[in-house]
C-alpha cells in the first residue's frame, strides 16, 4: 500500500457529545453564547461602516432581540448585523470550530476600530444543542445582491441549508428545546439568566415573549401618545458600564449607585479603586472596598470577572489576588487567555501579570491616602484593616509595600505606626533608666559622663515588647494598671491578627508582640529592698503550697509581690508562648488537649501591698482562708478570661457567703 498524507477532519458524531456534556460547565451559558454572536456581528457591521465597506441607514438601530415562545417550547436570538451568506454559512456553521471572529479580526486588523470582537473560537453556536433538540438558522448578508439564507439542524449530526425568507439584514437563531430545558421557554429564567451574563454587553438587548397578550385595537388609540416613551420597550443592559468610562468622568454618586445595582449592597463602600490600564495590557474594572460589621472569617466578597463586557465567572483566583477576594468589584481584561468554553484561564504567565498589576494598584492607593488623606484612612482602618493584614499575610509584595502604612490603635484613641510605638517604647525604657539611675546614684558623682548615651545604644540591639489588648472589656483591669504606669499598648481584636502579628515578628526581628496580660512589668513593681526579696520569696512558696493545695490545681504558678497599686489583690499571667499555642489549638478545635499539654503557662500573682494577701498570708489556719483564697483565684481569672459554668456557680455561692458574713 502506497503512503498517503492528508489533514485530519473533525467528525461531528464525536465531538457534539464533547460539546453538550464537557465543553461548558453551565447549560444556561447558551444564552450568552448566542448573545454574543450576535453582539459580534452587529461590532463587524459597525467596523464595516467606519471603513467605507458597508453602507448602513444613519437611523439604525442595533440591538439584539431575545424571543422566548412557552407554547412552542423555543427561544430565538435575533440580531441586526452582518449576517451571513450561503458560502459564510458552509465556512463558519458547517465547518466546527471554525472561528469566524478570528479570521474577521486577522483581515481588518489594521483597519479596524478599537472596538473589541467577544468571539475566539467558533464554539459558541454550538453550545445551543446542550439545550436544543433542533436548531435554525434565517440569516441574509450586509453584501449587497445576497440571498438569505436558512439553515436546520437536528441533533447537530446533520443539516439541510436552503434559501430563506428573511428580508432585512441580520440573523435570527431559534432553539426548538429538549424536554430537559423547557425552563428556557420561561420568561422569568431567561431574564435571569442574561442579568447574569449579559448585563453590560456593548448592544443593547431587548427581551420578548411571543405569547403575551395583544393589547386591543381601541386601547391602542387611547392617550396614544401619552407616555410613550416611558411605554417603549427598554434594553435589560447597560452598553456603557461605569468601568468603561475614565475615573473623571465618573462622579461618587454613579460610583455608589454603581455598587448598589451589581452588588445588592445599600451600605455605602468605603471607598474605591477604578483600574483604567491600556499597556502593557487592557484592563478595566472597579474595586469596591465595603464596609463590614462582621468578623473577619464571615467577610465574603465577590470580584466578577468580564472579558469584553461579556461575565466570564465571580472570583477566579488566578486574576484576583486571593486577598483582594474579600472585596466586591468588576475586572474587564479582553486579552485574558481564556479556554475554549470562555469559562476558566488557560494556564498563562501572562495572568500572573494581571495580579501583580492589581496588586500593585491597591497597594498605592492605600499608601496614597495614608500619605494625603490620613483622617481618612484612620476612619476606615477599622474597616479596611482586615482587608491588608490579610494582604500581608498573602502576598509579600503587598506586605513589603504596605509594611510603613499599617496602624494601630493605643491606649489614648490614637492611630500609630509600629516604628511610632518602638520610638515611644523606647523613649519611655530610656526616661526611666534615667530615673533609676537618680535615684540609685543619689549625692554620687557619675564617673563616667556617657554612660548615659552608651544605654541608649544598647537599647537599640534589644528587641522592643509591643503590648495588645485583644478584648477590652475582659482585659479592663490590666488596661487601667498599663494607664496608670504610664506604658501604652494597641488594640488588636480582630481573629486575622494573631496571624498578623506573627508575620510582623517574623518581618520585623526588632520587635515581639505580647498580650498585656501575658506578665507583669516592672513599671508595675513597687521597690523593693533587699531585705524584702527574701520575705517575698518565703511568702511564694508558702502562698504556692496553700493555693495549691485549696484549689486542687497541682502545677499551679504563685508569685507573691510588691505592686504600685493597692486596690489590685491578685491577677492571672499566662505567658504568650502557652496562649499562642492554645488559640492555635483551638482554631483546630483541640481545645481538649489545653489542661493537660499546657497548664503550665499559667501564673497567680499576689499583691503584698494588698490587705487580703497579707491577711492570708498572716493567716494560712484561719477557717475563713481557703474561701478567700478562691475567691482571689476566680476574681483574678476573671480579669483573664470567663470562668467555666460550674466556677462561675461557684463564685456566685461563695459572694453571697462573704456578703452574709460581713452583713452578720
Amino acid at each position: 500500500m502506497s503512503t498517503e498524507r492528508g489533514n485530519l477532519s473533525i467528525n461531528s458524531e464525536n465531538i457534539f457529545p464533547i460539546i453538550k456534556k464537557w465543553l461548558y460547565s453551565d447549560h444556561d451559558i447558551f444564552v450568552r453564547e448566542l448573545i454574543s454572536n450576535g453582539c459580534d456581528a452587529i461590532t463587524k457591521l459597525k467596523k464595516l461602516e467606519i471603513m467605507g465597506e458597508a453602507d448602513i441607514p444613519e437611523d439604525t438601530h442595533y440591538k439584539v432581540v431575545v424571543t422566548i415562545n412557552p407554547e412552542e417550547k423555543t427561544i430565538c436570538f435575533s440580531d441586526n448585523g452582518v449576517g451571513m451568506t450561503a458560502e459564510e454559512v458552509k465556512e463558519y456553521i458547517n465547518q466546527i470550530a471554525f472561528s469566524g471572529a478570528k479570521k474577521f479580526i486577522e483581515t481588518y486588523k489594521d483597519k479596524a476600530s478599537d472596538d473589541q470582537i467577544i468571539g475566539h473560537f467558533g464554539l459558541g453556536f454550538y453550545s445551543a444543542f446542550m439545550v436544543a433538540d433542533k436548531v435554525t438558522i434565517n440569516t441574509l448578508s450586509w453584501q449587497k445582491d445576497a440571498a438569505p439564507v436558512y439553515w436546520e439542524s437536528e441533533g447537530g449530526l446533520e443539516y439541510e441549508m436552503r434559501e430563506g425568507s428573511r428580508s432585512e439584514r441580520g440573523t435570527d437563531i431559534t432553539l426548538h428545546l429538549n424536554e430537559d430545558s423547557y425552563e428556557f421557554s420561561n420568561e422569568y429564567r431567561v431574564k435571569e439568566v442574561i442579568n447574569k451574563y449579559c448585563s453590560f454587553m456593548p448592544v443593547e438587548i431587548y427581551f420578548e415573549n411571543a405569547n403575551a397578550p395583544k393589547e386591543k385595537e381601541k386601547d391602542k388609540d387611547k392617550d396614544k401618545d401619552k407616555k410613550a416613551e416611558d411605554e417603549a420597550p427598554k434594553p435589560l443592559n447597560d452598553t456603557t458600564p461605569l468601568w468603561t468610562k475614565h475615573p473623571n468622568d465618573c462622579t461618587e454618586e454613579e460610583y455608589k449607585k454603581f455598587y448598589r445595582e451589581v452588588f445588592h449592597d445599600y451600605k455605602e463602600p468605603l471607598f474605591w479603586i477604578h483600574l483604567n490600564m491600556d499597556y502593557p495590557f487592557n484592563l478595566k474594572g472597579i474595586l469596591y472596598f465595603p464596609k463590614i460589621n462582621t468578623e473577619y472569617d464571615s467577610i465574603e466578597g465577590v470580584i466578577k470577572l468580564y472579558s469584553n463586557q461579556v461575565f466570564i465567572a465571580d472570583n477566579i483566583k488566578e486574576v484576583t489576588p486571593e486577598f483582594l477576594m474579600l472585596l466586591k468589584g468588576v475586572i474587564d481584561c479582553p486579552d485574558l487567555p481564556l479556554n475554549v468554553s470562555r469559562s476558566a484561564l488557560q494556564n498563562d504567565g501572562f495572568v500572573r501579570k494581571i495580579s501583580d498589576y492589581i496588586t500593585k494598584k491597591v497597594a498605592d492607593k492605600l499608601s496614597g491616602m495614608y500619605k494625603v488623606e490620613r483622617e481618612n484612612y484612620e476612619n476606615f482602618w477599622d474597616d479596611i484593616s482586615p482587608f491588608i493584614k490579610f494582604g500581608c499575610l498573602k502576598d509579600d509584595k503587598f506586605s513589603d509595600k504596605m509594611k510603613d502604612f499599617i496602624i494601630y490603635k493605643n491606649l489614648e484613641g490614637k492611630y500609630i505606626t509600629l516604628d511610632d510605638y518602638i520610638e515611644a517604647a523606647k523613649s519611655k525604657s530610656f526616661d526611666d533608666k534615667k530615673e533609676e539611675d537618680k535615684s540609685t546614684d543619689e549625692g554620687k558623682e557619675k564617673t563616667d559622663s556617657s554612660s548615659t548615651e552608651d544605654d541608649q545604644e544598647l537599647k537599640e540591639d534589644e528587641k522592643v515588647t509591643v503590648y495588645y489588648i485583644t478584648d477590652e472589656k475582659q482585659q479592663s483591669q490590666y488596661i487601667n494598671m498599663f494607664k496608670e504606669a504610664g506604658l501604652d499598648a494597641v488594640y488588636l481584636t480582630h481573629n486575622i491578627d494573631q496571624p498578623f502579628i506573627t508575620h510582623v515578628e517574623y518581618k520585623n526581628q526588632k520587635v515581639r508582640f505580647m498580650r498585656i496580660d501575658a506578665d507583669i512589668t516592672d513599671s508595675f513593681r513597687d521597690e523593693t529592698k533587699k531585705k524584702d526579696k527574701k520575705l517575698l520569696k518565703n511568702n511564694t512558696e508558702a502562698m504556692t503550697k496553700l493555693f495549691r493545695k485549696v484549689l486542687g490545681k497541682e502545677k499551679l504558678e504563685v508569685k507573691v509581690e510588691k505592686l504600685k497599686n493597692d486596690k489590685v489583690s491578685s491577677v492571672i499571667t499566662l505567658s504568650e508562648e502557652s496562649r499562642r499555642m492554645q488559640d492555635m489549638m483551638r482554631m483546630y478545635n483541640m481545645g481538649a488537649m489545653d489542661d493537660s499539654m499546657f497548664a503550665g503557662g499559667e501564673t497567680l500573682v499576689l499583691n503584698a501591698n494588698h490587705k487580703l494577701v497579707q491577711y492570708i498570708i498572716a493567716n494560712e489556719n484561719s477557717e475563713h482562708t481557703p474561701m478567700i483564697c478562691e475567691q482571689l483565684y476566680d476574681l483574678a481569672y476573671l480579669s483573664h478570661k470567663p470562668l467555666e459554668p460550674e466556677a462561675m456557680t461557684r463564685f456566685i455561692q461563695r459572694s453571697n457567703e462573704i456578703m452574709l458574713l460581713l452583713a452578720q
